[in-house]
């Protein structure tokens, strides 16, 4: 039986654009160019999502694409929104600075490392822990928002303490168990009502029209999404024991 050798050249290009833009957004940081490093890991994002979404669609998935698209994830989503946090705001704290941007790097590529142990056995709608381009998101989204509205807010950079926290956070949701909906269980293929189009198209004008300000709510929400749905289910779930258990009781 001879075996199959390649790869699949598609994805495998958007992989690369998605390496470019990330090794891009490295370097833009070390020229202090802080709102074109942040516009080029949102633009990663974007070559990632199509990338995991050409795949299945043309039914490409591989060994090798996996593998390469991860250490793409950790350039693109770790490295620089970690190197981007810490040159723009995370300088004056020194040592405790750069160790959380090197937690926010190590949490991501425990949280890679993870997701490829698993997917080869569990395939589902959900993912373990806040996906690491998700999580790079949140940090790029807030370096674009603030630097676009610094003339309005009057606030050109955000507090380092905040920022620290911030990063805790989303290192912390990266590790986690917390469920994040995936977006693999939308269909595309499949027919939608007309009202879906009409409400698409006017979402994708709302984000044209304010971008920045869009792009940081899409991502946060995203982030928050998690812990609000796993809240709300753990007291559905109680309440639903709640109540069989008194059903039961009434029936003896």
């Amino acid at each position: 039986m001879k075996i199959k050798k390649g790869i699949y050249l598609i994805p495998s290009l958007l992989t690369t654009a998605n390496v470019f833009c990330g090794f891009y957004a490295i370097v833009a940081i070390i020229n202090d160019q802080f709102y074109r490093a942040a516009v080029a890991i949102i633009i990663a994002a974007i070559f990632d999502g199509l990338d995991g979404r050409i795949s299945r669609l043309t039914d490409s998935d591989s060994d090798f694409g996996l593998e390469y698209d991860s250490l793409a994830d950790l350039i693109s989503f770790g490295i620089a929104p970690a190197l981007l946090t810490y040159v723009w705001v995370l300088k004056p704290f020194g040592r405790i600075g750069w160790m959380a941007a090197f937690l926010f790097v190590i949490c991501g590529a425990l949280r890679l490392a993870r997701y490829n142990t698993k997917s080869s056995i569990i395939r589902d709608y959900h993912f373990r822990g806040l996906p690491i381009p998700a999580a790079g998101g949140v940090i790029a989204s807030i370096v674009i928002m603030m630097i676009m509205t610094k003339d309005i807010l009057s606030i050109e950079k955000i507090e380092p303490l905040i920022m620290v926290i911030i990063v805790y956070l989303l290192a912390f949701l990266m590790v986690s168990n917390i469920r994040y909906r995936s977006l693999k269980e939308l269909e595309l293929k499949k027919r939608r009502p007309f009202n879906i189009l009409v409400f698409s198209v006017l979402f994708i004008y709302i984000i044209a029209t304010i971008p920045e300000i869009m792009i940081f709510l899409i991502t946060v929400l995203y982030a928050l999404s998690g812990p609000v749905e796993s809240i709300f289910f753990s007291r559905r779930s109680k309440s639903a024991k709640v109540i069989s258990q008194i059903s039961e009781e009434r029936k003896e």
